[in-house]
Formats: C-alpha cells, structure tokens, sequence
C-alpha cells in the first residue's frame, strides 16, 4: 500500500514533535518531513513531493495564509489548517478554507493527556481525507476564491471568545437517539402551506453552502442548515454568511420561529430540529448525544423536517465527508419532499451526498452551480 506523504509546516518545535508522533501512529501516513516557516517548506515540498500538507498560520517571515494563497496559485497541493490562530480566529479559518484549504483542526495542547487518542484520530482522519482531494478541485477553489476577491466582498470579522475544538466522538449513533422514526402525518398539509429547505454539508461545505446561499433571494422560503463545524466557529460562520446573501442568516436559537427569506445555522454542539408549531414553524436545539459521530447531525435535522414539514420540504445534501444526512435524504425523500445532492466533480469531498447517491436518495445529483436555481425551481411547485 502506498502511504500518504505528510510534511508538517509549524514553527514551533514541540508541536512538530507531537504531530510528527501522532500522524505516523496511522500505517497509511508517511511524515516526509516536517519545516518551520514556509520559504523552508517551499523548498522541501520541492524536494519531497508531499501528497498533504499541515499548515500553522502564524510563523516567521510569512504567514501561512500568504503562503497558501502562493501555494495554491502556483502549485496546489492538500492542506489541512493546524494552528492557534485558526483555533481562535474563525475568520482567518473561513479565509484559508475559500483560498483552498480542505479542513481544519486546532493546534494539538501540550496536556493533551485526556484527548490524545481522539486528537490523533481526528488529524490522521482530516490528512488521509484530504490526500484524496484532486489538484482541479484546489484550482477550481481558488479560482473561486480569486473571482470574489475581484468582486471585493465585505465579510464579517467578528471572533469567537472561546473554542471547542472538533474532536472524533467514538461509538456511533443514529438518528433514534434523538427522535424515534415516524412518518409525516398527511393531516398537517391543509394546515401548513409554507417551504422549508434543509441543507446538511461538512468538509467542503462552508464554501459550498456560500455558493448555494449567494444564488438565493430575499424572496427564498426558509433555510435551515446543518453545517459539521467546531462550537465557536458557528455564530463567525453565520454572520459571515449573512454578508453575502439577500436573506438575513442567524445562528439558531431555540425556539427561534421559521420564517421565508431566513436561514438558521445549527450552532456547533448542538443539533438543530424543526418543529411545528402553530401554523409555523420553529428552531429546537437539542443536547443529546452525537449522531453519526457528529453534534449537530444532518439526520438528526433531516428526520424531524421529515416529521414537522413533510413533502413541503426540499432536501439538500453537499459535500462532505463520511455519510451523515444520506439516511435522512432517503427519510425525505419518502416523504415526496424533493431531493437533492451535489455531484462528485464539484464536491471536496463525495462521502455525504455519495452515500446518499448509492442508497438511491437523490432525485437530482447537480454540480455545486446548479444547485441554487433547482431549489428556486421546486420551491414555486
């Protein structure tokens, strides 16, 4: 088996140490070599052709969010974010993901005593994730993000004052665990005449969910969104997609009432659910235990659309990794709510929305430019 060459950019010597140790425990992972600042690591990605990179943003000579936007004009390669700054500042985060990041994790603790195992487990699982991420799919990230830099969008640079970071939640559940399965009841439908879309994504998904968002109007029913994304870096999220969308974008609270032309973000820790409620609809946050390994989960949200909207639901499922929300899509779509899943070309990762493929849930698999004008399309049916 050919292993996966990692080269490891941190200044800082102990933390190259400790990601050196915790990536080579993986037997599909080869650290090649490890450099601390970026004109050093130039050279060695020269020498070494490392198939992923980890990248600290904050090193001497240059920043590693100048450096990647060089390394992905010039010569893209996988990288995954491992840095104090992209654990306390989420814009930062956001601005490496849309210059061609694939993901992100918070710089490894020296007491990590408690969570090294999880830790480690989640840095070998992002590496080898992004190590399958092509050099097109980078280039056209890039490009991406390149085109709206022309356009001189305004974002939010609001910071998170404390961080949870995404740490793997061993043992798996499913969407029981939260809400037990039953169908739509058909009596509700004189009752309830208004559209809700719900959309799950993870790796990949903060740009994907920009791009779909940017298509919409303020005249767009009602958004309800299931992101995979660490506890303090939800609320920076939403107000930054509030910036770029006509429709006003919150992050969920509970209790929040549903309505056309707002989008509601599950806040990270926490799975979103919607709830009929007198003639409309609201935002419930839930506790319980992670689905899926995941807090929020795309079921989760997905299964109790499918219960409180029914077939006035539209589904959306983009890129992400692993296959939370393929489940629910299916659940969805037996509820004659209309389905959808980006395709593999424009996806980051096709892990989600190719699940949900392989289980037949999809009524429409549409590349990421495509998405916006099918969910206008269905929401005037």
């Amino acid at each position: 088996m050919t292993k996966i060459k990692a080269l490891i950019v941190d200044d800082s010597a102990l933390v190259r140490q400790m990601l050196q140790e915790m990536l080579s425990s993986d037997p599909a992972i080869e650290v090649v070599g490890t450099a601390s600042d970026p004109y050093m690591a130039r050279d060695k990605i020269k020498k070494l052709h490392p198939d992923v990179l980890t990248l600290d943003v904050e090193m001497p000579r240059m920043d590693g969010v100048t450096f990647l936007k060089n390394l992905m004009r010039l010569h893209p390669i996988p990288v995954v974010m491992v840095s104090t700054l992209t654990e306390v500042g989420a814009d930062v985060t956001f601005e490496a993901l849309e210059m061609g990041a694939v993901d992100f994790v918070a710089k490894p603790k020296i007491d990590l005593k408690n969570t090294f195992e999880d830790y480690t487990a989640e840095i070998c699982r992002k590496v080898k994730t992004a190590a399958r991420v092509s050099k097109p799919m980078l280039e056209r990230k890039y490009a991406r993000y390149s085109a709206n830099v022309n356009k001189k969008q305004t974002v939010d640079r609001s910071l998170p004052t404390s961080v949870t970071p995404s740490m793997r939640v061993e043992g798996k559940f499913t969407a029981d665990a939260i809400l037990e399965k039953r169908p739509f009841d058909a009596r509700h439908l004189k009752n309830m005449k208004d559209k809700v879309i719900a959309i799950g994504a993870s790796t990949g998904g903060t740009e994907a969910i920009k791009e779909v968002l940017m298509g919409l109007p303020a005249s767009t029913p009602a958004v309800v969104i299931t992101q995979h994304i660490p506890e303090a870096f939800s609320l920076p999220f939403a107000n930054r997609m509030d910036t770029i969308t006509e429709m006003k974008v919150y992050q969920a609270e509970d209790g929040q009432p549903i309505l056309p032309g707002h989008v509601y973000i599950a806040p990270g820790g926490k799975h979103l659910l919607v709830e009929r409620r007198a003639g409309g609809y609201v935002c419930r946050l839930n506790d319980g235990p992670p689905v899926n390994r995941h807090k929020p989960s795309v079921d989760v949200m997905f299964r109790s659309v499918v219960q409180n909207v029914g077939p006035n639901a539209i589904g959306v499922l983009l890129t992400g990794m692993g296959d939370d929300g393929a489940a629910g899509l299916k659940e969805l779509q037996a509820a004659k709510a209309p389905t959808i899943a980006q395709d593999e070309k424009t996806s980051v990762v096709w892990g989600m929305p190719g699940e949900a493929v392989k289980l037949g849930a999809a009524d429409s698999v549409l590349s990421l430019e495509e998405i916006s004008k099918k969910i206008l399309d269905l929401a005037v049916k």
